[in-house]
């Protein structure tokens, strides 16, 4: 890995990310789940920097370069709607009633 963390710190588009660390992967899944691998891909980061503070620069990238394979193997294996990242998938909608919820008797 050549980049930096202050480079890495730069980057906005997903794209980006995956182009910093040489990583493959299908932009047609990337286009469609975007928001959502870069939702998890900060929740991972998070969890490395609050429980690794101790790493060295090559270190933390390499665990970075590892969190963002994973959260894009979430979203190549599950829908965002399963993994329920954001607060729209979690909120119940108001006055509608859902298939479940009628019974016929």
């Amino acid at each position: 890995m050549t980049g930096t963390i202050d480079e890495f710190n730069k980057l906005v588009d997903a794209e980006e990310f995956f182009q910093f660390f040489n990583m493959s992967y299908d932009s047609e899944v990337v286009n469609v789940n975007r928001l959502h691998i870069l939702k998890k891909f900060s929740q991972y980061i998070k969890e490395i920097d609050d429980q690794s503070l101790d790493l060295s620069q090559e270190e933390r990238l390499n665990q970075y370069f590892l969190a963002l394979q994973k959260a894009y193997q979430v979203f190549i294996e599950s829908t965002p709607h399963e993994q329920k990242l954001f607060k729209v998938f979690n909120d119940k909608p108001k006055n509608v009633v859902t298939l479940t919820e009628i019974t016929s008797d």
